[in-house]
């Protein structure tokens, strides 16, 4: 009998624990909507003020979205510090550092741009974005060769792709590795032909 009234003291408080959880769960979904609500009126301040009752350092979901809407009221240092912490509570997150990559643009953080870059292709190396943006960074900065890298990457995966056959073809022209340059910016042409800066590519490449 002792065990029987064990259980059902356990039974019991299972079902409070539950209920309390449905509830905060109920009232987290509505605070979530009204933000959304608020959000699509660009009420920004209200937005992130539908969340903050319910926000913790180590929740995620919170983070993340208040991230995201001090990224909209341009408040990028406020932005990048929530997808930190976003980050911290899920270091495998790929959504969360691009959202700070956005805030890390705006700040010209470039080299912190780059270093999320590359814990994105740590994570998921395929990763068709990071890697065409990546090799943007290291293009501007006149690092042709190894620019070139992450462009092949984009290709290999998207053989017609007119941005990665364009850019790998001005990263390998400038590398001075003209005939792959040359069938580069043939195939960018292919997709948009007539398109003047492949066409240039193209010109100096068989120079």
């Amino acid at each position: 009998m002792e065990f029987l009234k064990q259980f059902m003291v356990f039974a019991i408080l299972g079902l409070s624990v539950f209920e309390v959880n449905a509830q905060t769960n109920a009232a987290l979904q509505k605070a979530f909507q009204n933000s959304y609500n608020n959000e699509s009126k660009k009420s920004y301040t209200e937005a992130i003020s539908d969340i903050m009752p319910f926000y913790a350092e180590n929740n995620y979901e919170t983070n993340l979205r208040i991230g995201w809407l001090y990224y909209l009221a341009k408040n990028y240092t406020a932005s990048q510090n929530y997808y930190n912490r976003a980050i911290s509570a899920r270091p495998n997150s790929v959504e969360a550092r691009f959202g700070l990559i956005k805030a890390l643009s705006l700040l010209s953080s470039w080299d912190k741009v780059m270093e999320q870059y590359n814990s994105i292709l740590k994570i998921d190396p395929q990763n068709t974005q990071a890697n065409y943006w990546a090799g943007v960074i290291i293009y501007n900065r006149k690092q042709y060769a190894n620019a070139s890298k992450y462009f092949a990457r984009v290709v290999a995966l998207y053989p017609f792709d007119y941005d990665g056959n364009h850019m790998l073809g001005w990263a390998l022209l400038f590398s001075g590795r003209k005939p792959e340059a040359k069938a580069c910016f043939e195939r960018a042409l292919l997709i948009k032909p007539g398109d003047t800066s492949s066409t240039d590519g193209l010109n100096r490449s068989i120079k």
